[in-house]
């Protein structure tokens, strides 16, 4: 039975059944849901509806989710592994609980499926007598089927959440996966878990206490790779067809054969599922970065690349691997089609920027390995906590952590990639030095926010019973409503008093809250006894707004008639950008092709930026054009016209949607004439007009196929429009030229300073010769070799380095020392020609007693090395140890 035939079955099973089939999230979370960085189970779209913050189209749903896990990666490659993988659900809202979910699954699995019953083993919550009771007496089975584990306890997906006990369903595959007559459900290999349901009965809070949920739902999940390889009769889920296709299409770039050689095997499942796993991140608008699930992406399609290269793809191959993927899921999935260019344009910049980034990376690896180990007697108290290595013992060698760090933060080299090289030559990671360095390097860029110590905990939201603010600000920016909750400090009070940042929560209001890439209105609310300036707005449950800023005069009290005023200046000037912005995207397609995608957006009151999909770089031409595009629209006048509709029928009008994004059932379509049409629950103007002017102030690249254009629109494009000229005029004053002949003034100027550096440049060659040989006069003999120690006066490394050549050539066979001090501190450069290294002399190893003199490191290859210190001080001293170091290396 193919896995797309196993899918229907599951999704048609419970159609039949009442269940209203949804479509896959995106696996990125919704922008509400901060506890995890990618969607890992099915439930994840249901989480509003479990917890009573939402209404659910249906009370009975299912579902098919693509889902991603992040633990063990470094795994990956073995017999059981996965990171992207398919979640079959089904869930119930209220409805039918325990009995209806363990009939329901017993049903498809023996007479749908036709598995075999006496294969069928389920497991059970220790202390949960009910789904005891429904196994036995509803279902048939004996007692002894049935497996208590205590483990059976399933959520919450993050720290807080639904969760509940769960009846796990195993699958008995046979003796040949485990011999052992006493094999145990729950512990055996020769048990396969393949479907968990549910019983949603708790929520999770912050404190870690489980209190019961407004209502009793349900949740199952399935993975469909798994009971795919049991319906198939596959040993593992590698043999099924979700990835044999993948594993045949790299076995034939590499020349191999599967099932050959474990080592080659293991690497071609690596590239078989993190093709899989980034083909849909991609499509749903993950991009590879540095931080969160950008990394996540970068480190699967770079451990996949490694793993190419292992197999002896030196080309880019992924594109390849990852149209196998699309041929087999882009009619389940037509999002990863949709955006097939886009995924092959990201996957090709990473592959060529790992390309360079591997090489020097591995170039940098060794210098680390061979030059800059630390022992673990040293560094006693060093913990191993990271990948792979952590789990070891502590003994052996040391990689420094903060080297490890600076590999990862200015190369561009994985830490992850470093553990795994690093444990193939026996080498451990510093990780407690690693991580001191990350949260350094954190610390130095983290800004704080006023409000987020005192805000108040989802539970004390949930506590109200409140679940919507009907959102009034399309229509007016001055509304009355009363006072319904007041928190300060994060606890709810009947009066806030003036001076006291506080959150305030009306029945309705009219301020917008961020969402969409538009900012949150400001504004104030006024009473008879106070005044409160809004500074923010957010939504911490459901559709619950709540104003968040200071009791500028008087008190706000509860229960209070209040009227919210929304500052005008500011929504208008915000509306001006994102209708600014419309009109900008469809200029951006019009232009440079309907590749381009948005990635995302800010639209603020200041400004404008838009980030989108784009594998080139636009031209001057290109950028003036779609500049003069969107004037063009702003001078038409169009009209803007909002109209509210089914999602399905917006997604068949044409209208542009952002991927990834989660929408209702309905939707609101904003139009600009007829010139474009998007998906927008943001605010507008009523004509085109109003923008005024957009002038672009700014594109360039923010990542791998990742473009960010900005610009600004009304009063600050005039703003500007003011400010350049003025500098125009300045600068043409300073320069006594005309305003119209600044840039020629400007191009006569840079060459001359480029002629002038490279008069310089010649003359600092000329000093770099005539000192050399001024130096050699310093040469002494050790054991009958020539040693070359002293300091020189020079600019930069690169004069250092010239010089050392110079000496090292005129030596012929020698030992040279050299230092400097540049931009006020020591910088050293030791160099032995290659006839004395076979003697045992290594530039690396006699560099480390002169840096460490000069309160530094250093480290390198056998015929030269590199290295600096703090105290300039101790240069000509730690110079002077060069002969006594050799006469050591040498008596060996």
């Amino acid at each position: 039975m193919l896995s797309r035939e196993v899918r229907k079955i599951y999704l048609d099973f419970f159609s039949e059944n009442g269940h209203l089939q949804l479509p896959s999230s995106s696996l990125v979370p919704a922008a509400g849901d901060k506890t995890v960085l990618l969607t890992t189970a099915g439930m994840q779209q249901m989480t509003p509806y479990f917890l009573g913050l939402q209404t659910p189209p249906q009370r009975r749903l299912t579902t098919a989710q693509k889902c991603f896990r992040t633990v063990d990666i470094d795994e990956v490659g073995d017999l059981s592994h996965l990171t992207f993988f398919e979640m079959m659900g089904n869930f119930s809202v209220g409805d039918y609980f325990k009995e209806g979910a363990i009939t329901y699954a017993w049903k498809l699995l023996t007479e749908r499926y036709q598995m075999p019953e006496n294969r069928l083993y389920p497991s059970i919550y220790p202390t949960d007598s009910e789904a005891l009771e429904i196994w036995t007496k509803k279902i048939g089975l004996p007692e002894n089927r049935i497996t208590r584990i205590a483990d059976n306890w399933w959520g919450p997906v993050g720290e807080t959440g639904p969760c509940g006990p769960d009846s796990e369903i195993y699958y008995d595959l046979g003796p040949e996966f485990d011999p052992d007559p006493n094999a145990k459900v729950g512990e055996s290999r020769r048990y396969l878990e393949i479907w968990n349901l549910v019983f949603m009965q708790f929520n999770r809070n912050g404190e870690k206490q489980d209190l019961p949920l407004p209502r009793q739902n349900i949740d199952t999940g399935m993975g469909l790779e798994r009971v795919s390889m049991v319906l198939q009769g596959k040993t593992t889920i590698h043999e099924t067809d979700l990835f044999l296709n993948i594993i045949q299409k790299a076995a034939e770039l590499t020349d191999k054969k599967y099932g050959v050689s474990e080592k080659s095997d293991f690497s071609l499942r690596v590239i078989a599922d993190h093709s899989r796993a980034a083909t849909f991140l991609i499509a749903d608008g993950v991009l590879p970065g540095n931080e969160d699930r950008s990394y996540i992406l970068r480190r699967i399609l770079r451990r996949a690349i490694r793993h190419g290269r292992l197999l002896g793809l030196e080309k880019p191959f992924m594109q390849h691997t990852c149209q196998v993927v699309m041929n087999m899921l882009g009619d389940i999935y037509p999002e990863i089609l949709e955006r097939r260019e886009h995924v092959f344009r990201v996957i090709e910049k990473e592959e060529e920027s790992f390309g360079r980034t591997l090489q020097s990376g591995l170039n940098r690896f060794d210098l680390l390995v061979g030059a800059n180990p630390l022992t673990a007697s040293q560094e006693s108290a060093t913990q191993q906590t990271g990948p792979e290595v952590g789990s070891e013992e502590v003994g052996g060698l040391l990689i420094n952590g903060q080297d490890v760090f600076d590999l990862f933060s200015t190369h561009g080299f994985p830490p992850d990639l470093t553990a795994e090289l690093a444990s193939e030559r026996g080498f451990k990671i510093d990780w407690e030095g690693f991580k001191q360095a990350e949260d350094l390097h954190k610390e130095a860029s983290r800004s704080l926010e006023r409000f987020k110590t005192s805000r108040p905990n989802m539970e004390e939201y949930l506590a109200l019973d409140l679940r919507v603010t009907p959102f009034r600000g399309y229509e007016e920016i001055t509304f009355k409503a009363p006072v319904v909750a007041l928190f300060v400090g994060g606890k709810q009070v009947t009066q806030a008093e003036a001076g006291q940042d506080a959150e305030v929560v009306l029945a309705e209001t009219p301020f917008y809250v961020e969402s969409g890439g538009q900012v949150s209105d400001a504004g104030y609310i006024q009473t008879e006894a106070g005044r409160f300036t809004v500074e923010n707005t957010y939504k911490p449950i459901g559709e619950v707004i709540v104003h968040q800023g200071r009791v500028a005069e008087g008190y706000i009290a509860l229960n209070d008639r209040a009227t919210a005023v929304v500052e005008e200046d500011r929504r208008l000037d915000t509306a001006r950008n994102h209708t600014g912005t419309h009109i900008l995207h469809q200029a951006l397609k019009d232009v440079l092709g309907n590749s381009v995608g948005q990635a995302g957006s800010l639209v603020s009151p200041e400004r404008l930026r838009f980030d989108f999909t784009l594998a080139n770089p636009p031209t001057e031409e290109q950028l003036l054009e779609i500049e003069r595009i969107v004037n063009e629209k702003v001078r038409a006048d169009l009209e803007v016209r909002v109209k509210e509709m089914a999602l399905e029928e917006a997604r068949k009008s044409g209208a542009i949607m952002m991927f990834g994004e989660k929408y209702g059932a309905k939707v609101r379509v904003l139009s600009v004439g007829d010139y474009s049409h998007e998906f927008c629950g943001g605010t507008h103007l009523r004509h085109s007009g109003q923008i005024g002017l957009l002038l672009i102030t700014n594109e360039g690249s923010i990542g791998s196929g990742l473009r960010r254009i900005e610009a600004v629109t009304g009063r600050y494009a005039e703003k500007l429009v003011q400010e350049r000229l003025k500098l125009l005029e300045r600068t043409a004053s300073v320069l006594q030229v005309r305003p119209e002949i600044i840039d020629q003034e400007a191009a006569t100027l840079k060459q001359r300073v480029r002629d002038l550096e490279r008069e310089l440049a010649n003359l600092q060659q000329k000093q770099a010769q005539a000192e050399s040989s001024q130096l050699l006069t310093k040469t002494q003999e050790v054991n009958g070799v020539k040693v070359l120690a002293t300091s020189v006066n020079v600019a930069n490394l690169d004069l250092l380095r010239s010089i050392g050549d110079r000496l090292r050539d005129s030596l012929k066979s020698g030992v040279l020392a050299l230092g400097a001090v540049i931009n006020e501190k020591p910088s050293l450069l030791v160099m032995v020609t290659p006839d004395l290294v076979e003697r045992g002399l290594k530039a690396g190893e006699l560099i480390k007693p002169i840096a460490e003199m000069v309160g530094g490191r250093a480290g390198g290859r056998p015929v030269m090395a590199q290295g600096g210190g703090s105290n300039p001080a101790k240069l000509e001293e730690a110079l002077a140890l060069t002969p006594s170091l050799v006469r050591q290396a040498l008596g060996k």
